[in-house]
């Protein structure tokens, strides 16, 4: 029962790092696996800062043998002299004060990715321990931290060795070696993967910076050394995304400039495909959902074709321009901007607000364009680029009829949903639920288990169309997608708008066999190039069925994976016992689909994320493209034909 009364001393105050170990989701958005290697891009990012600011082309992460991660960089070191208004040395106020930091007034740090001065502090509050060496001057120094119990309660980010002299210093740079506390984290396990992808963007995005990943942990795999350092940059990237695909000009196109104090580089080049795939990033952070900076490219890029087309008589006084989305089917493009004073809107870091990144964006953009395409003249990549854009219009006027048979709810319920779509009774979106089922038998399944309040069930009665082969007018031609479609009700493309999403949860469901895979594969394609929106909102999820039911005397457990499945013939008694292995959705009556599948209490639903647009973009190339030898080249070097999976 609450207290009747709140006074002064009900109000209580965390001091030092206390908040962060108190709320750390706060900090770093989750104590999952994705908040556990945020730790790492913390300390990495400030490395990159110095190398952004060029004072730093080597960085080296390394995964410790005891689970702790090192990170490297041969920048300025840290500052060790005293602060003056906090009287202790400088490195010790970055890693135990929140706030603290030296990239607040652009004077040490022209571009920074880091801006609220908590990344260090954080990285140490939520470690077991944090040791610093800093080589500056010509001296070695140490300090470490530790967290401990104090009185009873926990006190994290503590010194427990002062700044320390321990060595002179032939170079400069700081060493930071911390060990993540297993009673903040779900798991304190780095994912070597995850780890290698980003630090391969970074070495992407900072040309000529080396970036080193070394794994010592026994047992690994992959245990050794990588490198990675791009000379190319951004030209470098645009290749590595589009290998795998058939490109309509070999060399990237490279354009930078100034604008405004503002540092920007673009590199762009198109291909044979349909979706159109942008990448940006401000101060080498990824902005997934684009901002000003995207918008002032793609009007640059519009302005600067059409203008070219009227110029070579592609264009008549009579006709109408082409459209920003002809000129970008196809196209790859990478934007980075560097600059002060960044406002993302927001917490997480995604949309970029600056009002004056466009016109800089959009500045530098026309005249680097002019200029190479002026140096060249109208030649054959701007001819191929001009091509692509023709057929691309020709294709938007015939698809243009086909969004407007979807926009025609009237219509499109009557001719696709009717017998097909089984809505919920229940009017809050944030509590619907929309399974999309493989097939006939398991869809009417689904509609008998379900809790027909919150969620409906969408059967799918034939494979959906490769969305990453076909254009959006001969996607929409498409029966099942048409469905899709209209049952969320958000339109899609440019046209998509999440406020009319019907459903909170839209939910893949499909057999756990090859066919299964393969449905759920062309369905995340779809979503991926056509709503990803929908993705990065968090509403895309994939339902994981049992692979069998084992009984034995009245006992039964449902088992999900082929790992799982000795551990449950243990728990039920061991042998004799009964196994049935469900090849498809439709071998479970109702009862046990809504039991193991669909009901919240019980079942397990696996989210559908783009952590990594970029490596996203490649995969679904690979994966779902026409480039037969790339995807088997993918299967040769990354499936492991020793185990079962199924």
């Amino acid at each position: 029962m609450a207290k009747n009364t709140y006074d002064a001393k009900d109000i209580q105050v965390l001091e030092g790092l206390d908040a962060v170990r108190l709320r750390p989701g706060m900090y770093i958005g989750t104590t999952g696996p994705k908040g556990l290697h945020h730790l790492i891009w913390e300390i990495v990012d400030n490395a990159i800062d110095e190398a952004a600011n060029k004072y730093c082309d080597r960085i080296i992460v390394t995964l410790n043998k005891d689970g702790s991660v090192t990170v490297e960089d041969n920048g300025r070191g840290i500052p060790v002299d005293m602060h003056p208004v906090l009287k202790k040395s400088a490195v010790e106020v970055v890693y135990t004060e929140l706030h603290a930091g030296g990239k607040f007034n652009n004077e040490n740090y022209a571009y920074s990715g880091g801006l609220h001065g908590v990344g260090a502090s954080v990285v140490n509050a939520l470690s077991k321990w944090c040791n610093v060496v800093v080589m500056r001057g010509g001296k070695k120094y140490e300090i470490q931290f530790e967290t401990k119990k104090v009185n009873g309660k926990v006190k994290c980010g503590q010194v427990k060795k002062p700044l320390t002299e321990i060595g002179k210093a032939t170079t400069t740079g700081t060493i930071v070696t911390f060990m993540p506390d297993e009673n903040v984290f779900e798991t304190i396990v780095f994912d070597y993967d995850t780890i290698s992808k980003r630090l391969k963007e970074l070495a992407f995005l900072n040309r000529g910076v080396e970036i080193c990943l070394v794994d010592e942990r026994e047992g690994e795999e992959k245990m050794g050394f990588k490198s990675y350092k791009y000379d190319g940059g951004l030209k470098d990237f645009v290749k590595y995304i589009n290998e795998g695909k058939n490109v309509l000009y070999d060399d990237p196109i490279l354009f930078d400039g100034d604008e405004n104090g503002i540092k920007i580089e673009v590199a762009i080049q198109h291909t044979d495909s349909y979706a159109e795939s942008v990448f940006s990033f401000v101060n080498n952070i990824p902005t997934t959902e684009g901002g000003t900076h995207e918008v002032g490219f793609k009007s640059g890029l519009t302005r600067v074709l059409n203008d070219l087309a009227r110029k070579n008589g592609t264009l008549k006084d009579k006709d109408n321009n082409l459209m920003g989305e002809d000129f970008r089917e196809g196209l790859t493009a990478v934007i980075s901007i560097k600059m002060k004073n960044i406002q993302f809107e927001g917490q997480t870091k995604t949309k970029l607000g600056n009002p004056e990144a466009k016109p800089a964006v959009e500045t530098v953009t026309v005249n680097g364009l002019t200029n190479y395409f002026g140096l060249r003249g109208s030649g054959k990549v701007f001819s191929s680029i001009l091509d692509k854009a023709i057929g691309a219009c020709k294709a938007r006027e015939a698809s243009k009829k086909a969004k407007d048979i979807v926009r025609q709810k009237n219509s499109i319920e009557n001719y696709t949903l009717v017998g097909k779509l089984a809505s919920c009774t229940g009017r809050n979106y944030v509590n619907n639920e929309l399974f999309i089922v493989e097939g006939d038998s398991a869809g009417g399944s689904a509609k008998q288990g379900r809790d027909r309040h919150f969620q409906a069930i969408l059967p799918l009665r034939g494979k959906p169309l490769n969305a990453e082969k076909k254009r959006i007018d001969q996607v929409l031609q498409n029966e099942e997608i048409r469905t899709i479609i209209s049952a969320l009700g958000t339109g899609i493309g440019e046209d998509l708008n999440l406020d009319n999403l019907k459903y909170h949860k839209v939910i893949i469901l499909a057999d756990a066999d090859q066919d299964g895979a393969h449905i759920r594969a062309i369905l995340i394609t779809f979503f991926f190039r056509y709503m990803k929106e929908l993705i990065n909102e968090g509403h895309l999820y994939i339902g994981t069925p049992p692979l069998y039911k084992i009984s034995k005397r009245g006992k039964e457990e449902y088992v999900y994976s082929d790992a799982e499945l000795p551990e449950a013939i243990e728990r039920i008694g061991g042998k004799p016992y009964d196994i049935q292995r469900y090849k498809g959705l439709g071998e479970m009556n109702p009862e046990q689909l809504w039991t193991t599948t669909m009901d919240p209490a019980n079942r397990t639903l696996v989210r559908v994320t783009i952590d990594d647009a970029a490596e996203a973009e490649k995969m679904i190339t690979i994966l779902m493209g026409d480039n037969i030898e790339a995807r088997k080249q993918y299967i040769t070097d990354n499936a492991d034909f020793n185990k079962n999976n199924n």
